[in-house]
């Protein structure tokens, strides 16, 4: 038996924006987060309930960022 998680309301989604960047999110069903590109953040869903707080976001890795660098 597969743990579904519990669906966000697209309409809350419409209304969310980054706490730091003040710009749109993009939201990841597969991981259960809201993406802000500009800050580099990803803020967990928990329960359908998004965690807007910057200390509980997961910082993006920046793949392009550590390659090449030698």
């Amino acid at each position: 038996m597969q743990n579904h998680p519990a669906p966000i309301d697209p309409k809350l989604l419409e209304l969310l924006v980054c706490p730091i960047t003040k710009k749109p999110l993009i939201y990841d069903q597969e991981r259960q987060e809201l993406i802000s590109k500009e800050a580099g953040l990803a803020y967990p869903i928990e329960d359908g309930i998004p965690i807007m707080l910057p200390e509980d976001a997961r910082q993006l890795e920046d793949e392009n960022q550590d390659s090449g660098n030698s």
